[in-house]
């Protein structure tokens, strides 16, 4: 073979050889698409996804006792007194009605304080008294208790040694005191003395600063 064509057939070779190297990549690329989607099923994964979420169970308003219901509380809605067109009305309506044992004994002694107190005042006098008592069991300046308001130490004169001397309970001037205590324990008439805190006779100069509230029958009523 002479020079000029083994140059020729060098040549051939070569460029036979070029051909294959630049058309490698295109088959390369064929043949890597084809096992990627066979292997990865995007069509079926994506529906799977959703059907997983859209079997969430979703939150629904269902029947439950809730802190604010009727069925979750007892509301108790207090009966409102009994109205009346006067004071000697309300005083006449009231009767022997059972009570517990620390109402009866509150009774008792605020009926006490007013028998001994004021029994010979007119009924609205009376009321102002026990009004007296009550305010102060509510004031914190006194004891809490109305028993405990009445038998204090120095308040009332006739406690003998924290106790309330005893009383015919059949009299007529105590079962009116009786009526008038749940009066105003049941807070069945608004006393003319109201916020009262202290009393006196009228024949009596009072010491210290007080506001004047009332004046009813022989005793005058401050704050």
């Amino acid at each position: 073979m002479s020079f000029v064509s083994r140059v020729a057939a060098i040549a051939a070779v070569t460029f036979a050889l070029c051909g294959i190297a630049q058309s490698a990549p295109g088959l390369a690329a064929e043949l890597d698409r084809t096992p990627i989607a066979a292997a990865v099923p995007i069509v079926s994964v994506i529906p799977a996804v959703l059907t997983t979420t859209a079997t969430i169970p979703t939150l629904t308003a269902t029947p439950s006792v809730q802190s604010g219901s009727p069925a979750a509380q007892t509301v108790t809605v207090e009966a409102e007194p009994e109205k009346f067109d006067t004071l000697a009305e309300a005083v006449a309506a009231q009767d022997d009605g059972e009570a517990d044992v620390a109402v009866r004994e509150n009774l008792r002694c605020l009926a006490g304080a007013i028998y001994f107190e004021s029994k010979g005042e007119p009924i609205e006098g009376q009321l102002a008294v026990a009004e007296v008592i009550m305010n102060r069991a509510k004031s914190g300046r006194f004891p809490p208790d109305v028993c405990d308001v009445v038998t204090q130490r120095g308040q009332f004169s006739f406690v003998r040694g924290g106790v309330i001397p005893s009383i015919d309970e059949g009299r007529p001037s105590y079962r009116t005191a009786l009526a008038v205590a749940k009066v105003a324990m049941d807070k069945a008439w608004d006393s003319s003395a109201h916020g009262a805190l202290f009393f006196h006779a009228r024949r009596v100069a009072p010491s210290g600063r007080f506001v004047r509230v009332a004046a009813i029958g022989n005793h005058v009523f401050y704050r």
